[in-house]
């Protein structure tokens, strides 16, 4: 699990030390274990916000670790295209590599580290895949997707699409040296990363060196998700214990405390955890398949938007792989089924 890495931690701007006296550490609110699945034409995910009420996630809707997972040659595998509507989808690479391309004329390759974000606003076809020389090879993949929501305000905004690489990120070290940061987005002890979003948030990808403590402070605003995604460790003040595939919701507080174990295993030496946050939107929800929007209505004119052909158009040179028409809603996309409800507190 490479992403990225650096010669000296030591080198690095640190993070301020919290000072327990004036501190408010975020206690655990839950920890649940991501069920394991299939996505796209057949690669393994974890589901990793399954069982967690939207009033907790608010203001993320879904995420998928991807992988990981080692290809054997001829196996690996990506979606066909397909639509989305009223919310962002961010993809991070760990390991492995992706093409993206999209209907509005983004796109591009991510690898080790990198990340695209793409914005579907008032709605966007897009195709993720392996390229030609990855499936003829085969070897590791791992990464994340995560839907963030957008307010009903920027849910009509034309797409977009950036692209983020891996040696853009905010690299940042513990008081320690025990852990380094990698800001993706959103800020840190004032280090901001390179990720522009609609809706205010922070996501971090943290490695925790075996027996480190990493205390971060968080904005008392925002809400604060922690997914083990390789390792062991404990987290919060009542040092619940985790593992990978576990997420951990916190409570508020303006502090949050992550400590890998001192024994970890062989192949994952390290903890490795993805820190989300973000400021509740508090607005209704009603997501179907790859849709994201305030009312049922809205949904309803999405679907009848993407079959009438409203919401783009595949372009001339696609990457070779299944044709949108060969997509039935709903669907997924790493996403859930039809589902309601109110975020936010």
């Amino acid at each position: 699990m490479p992403a990225v890495t650096v010669n000296d931690i030591l080198a690095l701007p640190r993070i301020p030390a919290v000072d327990p006296a004036t501190a408010v550490e975020r206690p655990v609110r839950s920890v649940t274990t991501a069920p394991s699945g299939f996505e796209g034409e057949g690669f393994p995910v974890r589901r990793a916000f399954a069982g967690v009420s939207m009033r907790d996630l608010d203001p993320f809707v879904h995420m998928d670790q991807m992988g990981e997972v080692d290809y054997a040659p001829g196996e690996p595998k990506g979606t066909p295209w397909h639509p989305h509507r009223g919310f962002e989808t961010v993809t991070y690479i760990i390991d492995g590599i992706f093409d993206h391309q999209d209907s509005n004329g983004g796109g591009g390759r991510i690898t080790n580290g990198d990340t695209q974000w793409m914005t579907a606003g008032a709605g966007i076809l897009h195709i993720e895949a392996p390229p030609e020389q990855l499936v003829i090879s085969g070897g590791l993949f791992h990464g994340i997707q995560l839907w963030v929501n957008l307010p009903a305000a920027s849910k009509w905004n034309p797409p977009r699409y950036q692209d983020i690489r891996g040696r853009q990120a905010r690299l940042l070290s513990s008081p320690d040296g025990g852990a380094l940061v990698r800001v993706i987005a959103g800020q840190v002890a004032g280090y901001a990363g390179p990720g522009w979003t609609f809706t205010p948030i922070t996501m971090i990808h943290a490695t925790v060196s075996p027996g480190a403590t990493l205390e971060l402070p968080w904005q008392a605003g925002f809400n604060a998700l922690a997914y083990v995604l390789a390792g062991r460790g404990d987290v919060g003040a009542e040092h619940w214990p985790v593992h990978d595939g576990q997420l951990a919701v916190f409570g508020s507080g303006d502090t949050v405390r992550i400590a890998a174990d001192t024994m970890q295993d062989g192949h994952h030496p390290n903890l490795e955890v993805l820190m989300l946050g973000g400021r509740p939107i508090g607005e209704p929800v009603v997501h179907y398949g790859p849709f994201v929007m305030n009312t049922k209505q809205e949904i309803a004119q999405a679907v009848a938007d993407y079959q009438a052909g409203r919401l783009g158009r595949i372009p001339a040179q696609p990457v070779p792989h299944r044709h949108a028409d060969d997509v039935t809603l709903p669907y997924l996309d790493a996403g859930p089924r039809a589902r309601e409800g109110r975020s936010g507190h």
